[in-house]
Formats: C-alpha cells, sequence, structure tokens
C-alpha cells in the first residue's frame, strides 16, 4: 500500500487481515495512529465484555478528575480476563511493538563488546466503560509519565479494542493524526481531533505520543465499553525488582521515606500506580504531604 505523506488528516482504517505490519509502522510513523478493523472477533470481544462485567460494577469511579464521574474502569486485565491474553498476544500487536518498542544496546565488559536487547513489557492494562453522561476526557499523551521530549523514539504504544459499538454519541477515543510529531509548546485543540469508531473487535491503534482522550457519551442509553492494552520499552524499570526483595508485608515496617525510595510511590504525573491511586495510600495507607492524588 502506497502512502501519502500530503493525505488529508485523518484516521485511517485497514482490516487486519488485509494489514501488514510495514504497513501499520509507516503509517504510525507519519500519523501516529490507526484503525485495524476485525483485530478480534466479535465472539471474543463479547467474551471480555462478560468477563469485565463484574469489574465495571464494582469500581465506584475516578475521584481525581482525569476521567470523567461516569466512567467505570477494570484493571489488571491479564489476570481476569483469558481474552484479555490474546489480545495482548495477537501477533500483529506483539510484531509492531517488537520493532517499535524493542531496545538494542552496545557495550564494553572489560575488551568484550555485549549486545543487550530489552523486549517491549506491558505498561498498563484497562477496561473503560463510559457511561451516559461523561464529559469529554482532556487530550493528553500517554508517554507523560516517561518525561520524554520532541524528537524522542517512541516510549509506548497503545491498543483499544471496541467490546461495544463505539461512536462518536456515545465517547469513543478521540485522536489528533500527526500530533505525535509536535512540540511540547503547541496545545492541542479538541476541534482537531476525529472519533475512532468502531465495530466490536476493532482496535484503535497509536503511539504514546500522539495527542488523544476518551469523548464525551452524549447519549441517553449507551454505554462505550473498551479495553486498552498499553505497552512500553522494557529497560524502564528497576535493576533489582525491590517489589519481590521488600514485598509489601516487609516493607510495612519502614518509614515511609525508606518505602517511596524503594519505588512505593508515584513518579508524577501517574507512574507507578496501584488501582489509580498512589501504592502509599492504597498499599499502606499513607496520606501525607508527599501522596500524589491521580
Amino acid at each position: 500500500m502506497a502512502i501519502s505523506e500530503t493525505a488529508t488528516p485523518s484516521i485511517v482504517r485497514v482490516n487486519a487481515a488485509e494489514a501488514s505490519v510495514d504497513f501499520l509502522l509507516d503509517i504510525l510513523e507519519r500519523d501516529g495512529g490507526i484503525i485495524i478493523e476485525n483485530f478480534i472477533s466479535p465472539d471474543t470481544a463479547a467474551q471480555i465484555r462478560a468477563d469485565l462485567k463484574p469489574y465495571f460494577e464494582a469500581d465506584g469511579g475516578d475521584v481525581s478528575g482525569f476521567f470523567p464521574k461516569t466512567t467505570r474502569r477494570a484493571i489488571g486485565l491479564l489476570g481476569i480476563s483469558d481474552g484479555c491474553v490474546d489480545l495482548a498476544l495477537h501477533p500483529l500487536l506483539t510484531e509492531v511493538a517488537s520493532r517499535l518498542l524493542t531496545s538494542r544496546y552496545e557495550y564494553w565488559i572489560g575488551q568484550e563488546r555485549q549486545t543487550a536487547v530489552s523486549k517491549p513489557q506491558i505498561s498498563s492494562t484497562v477496561g473503560f466503560q463510559v457511561n451516559p453522561g461523561g464529559e469529554q476526557q482532556g487530550l493528553h499523551r500517554d508517554e507523560i509519565d516517561y518525561h520524554t521530549r520532541p524528537g524522542d523514539k517512541a516510549m509506548m504504544l497503545g491498543a483499544v479494542t471496541a467490546l461495544v459499538r463505539t461512536t462518536k454519541a456515545n465517547g469513543a477515543t478521540i485522536v489528533i493524526p500527526g500530533s505525535h510529531k509536535w512540540g511540547d509548546d503547541r496545545m492541542p485543540l479538541d476541534q482537531e481531533a476525529f472519533p475512532a469508531e468502531l465495530n466490536p473487535g476493532d482496535t484503535m491503534l497509536f503511539l504514546g505520543g500522539t495527542y488523544h482522550a476518551g469523548g464525551a457519551n452524549t447519549t441517553t442509553d449507551e454505554a462505550r465499553e473498551t479495553v486498552g492494552i498499553f505497552l512500553c520499552k522494557g529497560m524502564y524499570r528497576q535493576v533489582e525488582n525491590q517489589y519481590f526483595m521488600v514485598p509489601p508485608e516487609k516493607a510495612e515496617r519502614l518509614s515511609p521515606k525508606a518505602r517511596r525510595l524503594l519505588g512505593y510511590a508515584i513518579s508524577p504525573p501517574f507512574c507507578g500506580f496501584v488501582k489509580y491511586k498512589d501504592p502509599m495510600e492504597a498499599i499502606f495507607g499513607v496520606v501525607d504531604e508527599e501522596t500524589v492524588k491521580i
């Protein structure tokens, strides 16, 4: 498929059966996002929806304001839905992520030249149920958690898959094509964004530097349900895994300062959250002047 560099900004659509990895990468490089139709089957989407239903019903909603008050979430998706495991391991997603996010690094140990290959990892997973009356989310880049700068190579890849028909009216994700190339000084405007309208099983694939947001649900009787699988470069984590070396039951006896030093804290704006809370609050019940509210 030929790629036009002067195409009118919009969201390109391609059927999963016809999508090559090279084509997906070319469009992601140019536009920052692409819709892949029939990414998973409607039956798989329906099963994931059934798996997430009790978690949506149990969620009390976001208190920080980052998500609309009517939005309900399900988290830790690979631990609660086999369909989400299959989604995260989809060959197109894993190959695009591998080629986009794998880091190769050469270094010396003594007089021997070494090569390290760091593969992508899950950054977060979340199911969204945007209920009627939900306001539009603020346009944002997911890579803000990693403090990236203009010109940096992609740090994250997001895949948002529809469990029900998602439309502009019921809150489909909105995306600004090409915004991954903008500098930090350029403010995103709502009128620049396009709704990623999806059928059940369709996926919106986008870079972490692309401005996007959950749309407003202006309907009275439709909930927009999607699941997001977000991947990032694999080397952005602790060298020694402190959460296994000093698990919460051992960290409990330490001071808040020591727990934060171990990593039981958030790197603002959101990096390191647990159930959309600062771990110091979610795990240890610590609310002080350093506790981050999200």
